[in-house]
């Protein structure tokens, strides 16, 4: 007796198309990638729809998006599963307990998108609020089950739906903000991290209020803080500096174009207890390290954490020379034996290209410097191996030699 047919289209890939990359584990088919017949075509953004390889054979069921770059994502290899509330919550419980053993206080992020098996869906804990971001039409399809899921599992009083991000463009969706459950927060959220206090304001922060992907960079920079003289540069609500105060720092400089995060920065430093050692300067990052420069300011420890100036392949070049740019300001401000700690959360530019940008940068400033240390994202934030997306972020940290 053969099996009964699935009741969901069909998306076939094309001959050519290297299917062994998708048994080995990667989770899209790319548009180009798929057979696009009159049937295939018809598939509405968003639908199930099982994935098969040239001969016929199923390689799983995703969500289709035929018109688009990505034309499947991948949601379970087995093209039998039933996308249900069941399915969504073994998902989500599975991520938070990774959560549960990796952390002791509930401020991390809990669902890392295709990292967590949950294609287009972040979401950030703080404590007893969760601010989701749905950047995929599946999930919106499926909002209900995602919240009912996401309730019982954490027993959250308040669920935020931050609809902002540019991927949502991507996929037709509209721009929201609204608070699907509980009520909004009347103040920031205060989060502790490495010893510091850190305020969210998940309502009108940048992303989700708070990056938690750079915790375990700024306990490796707290170690490198006690007694320093720290500046941050591009420090949104003060991220390395309020971590090198709590270790010990003797004064912190924190530098950011947006004054309402450098105001949150300040309320950090005041609730963590050392306000009194703690700065601010708003403006552009660029011409702040300049100024700094023409003043003759010295530091033990410069951090730049800049936003992503490659956000795509396209942009990849231009970005590399902005990341120079920034090595080669930053490095005659790091005083003599002190490190420099520099960053990217650009996904396109990987990292043996990132370092090589930065390394010319600080070549052309005349310094000599010793690779000490290479971070990434905390494993709240897991990559999934076959995409580099998920593993965008790269911390290097350079002693520069007396």
């Amino acid at each position: 007796m053969t099996a009964p047919l699935s009741p969901l289209p069909v998306l076939r890939l094309k001959p050519k198309a290297d299917a062994r990359a998708i048994r080995h584990g990667h989770p899209w088919a790319w548009g180009d990638d798929l057979v696009l017949d009159r049937r295939a075509r018809a598939i509405p953004a968003g639908a199930l729809a099982v994935l098969e390889d040239a001969e016929r054979q199923p390689l799983g069921l995703g969500v289709a998006t035929v018109e688009a770059k990505i034309g499947l994502r991948l949601l379970d290899r087995d093209p039998g599963a039933v996308i249900d509330q069941a399915w969504v919550a073994a998902r989500i419980e599975a991520a938070l307990a990774l959560r549960d053993t990796l952390y002791d206080a509930p401020f991390y992020r809990l669902i890392h998108a295709e990292g967590d098996g949950l294609p287009g869906l972040i979401v950030d804990r703080f404590g007893d609020t969760l601010v989701m971001q749905p950047n995929a039409i599946w999930l919106e399809e499926r909002e209900a089950a995602v919240v009912a899921a996401l309730c019982k599992a954490t027993g959250c009083a308040t669920l935020i739906k931050n609809g902002t991000a540019r991927a949502r463009l991507a996929e037709g969706l509209p721009e929201v903000m609204s608070v699907l459950v509980g009520a909004a927060p009347d103040a920031p959220i205060p989060v502790p991290m490495n010893g510091a206090i850190y305020m969210a304001d998940v309502m009108a922060g940048q992303k989700t209020g708070l990056f938690f992907d750079q915790r375990d960079n700024h306990a490796f920079a707290a170690r490198l803080s006690r007694g320093a003289r720290v500046l941050d540069v591009f420090s949104h609500v003060g991220g390395f500096a309020l971590a090198g105060l709590a270790a010990g720092a003797s004064h912190a400089l924190a530098i950011d174009a947006s004054a309402p995060a450098l105001q949150l920065a300040a309320l950090g430093a005041q609730a963590t207890g050392t306000a009194d050692r703690f700065a601010t300067r708003q403006g552009d990052a660029f011409a702040a390290l300049e100024a700094l420069a023409a003043e003759g300011a010295r530091f033990d420890l410069v951090i730049c954490d800049p936003p992503a100036f490659a956000p795509s392949r396209q942009a990849l070049e231009a970005g590399l020379r902005a990341y120079e740019r920034i090595a080669k300001l930053a490095a005659p401000l790091v005083a003599e034996g002190g490190a420099l700690i520099l960053c990217s959360c650009s996904h396109a530019a990987e990292l043996s290209k990132f370092r090589a940008a930065c390394l010319r940068g600080i070549g052309r400033a005349g310094r000599a410097p010793r690779l000490i240390y290479t971070g990434f994202a905390g494993p709240d934030h897991p990559q999934h191996p076959a995409l580099t997306e998920t593993g965008y972020l790269k911390a290097l940290a350079f002693r520069l030699m007396p």
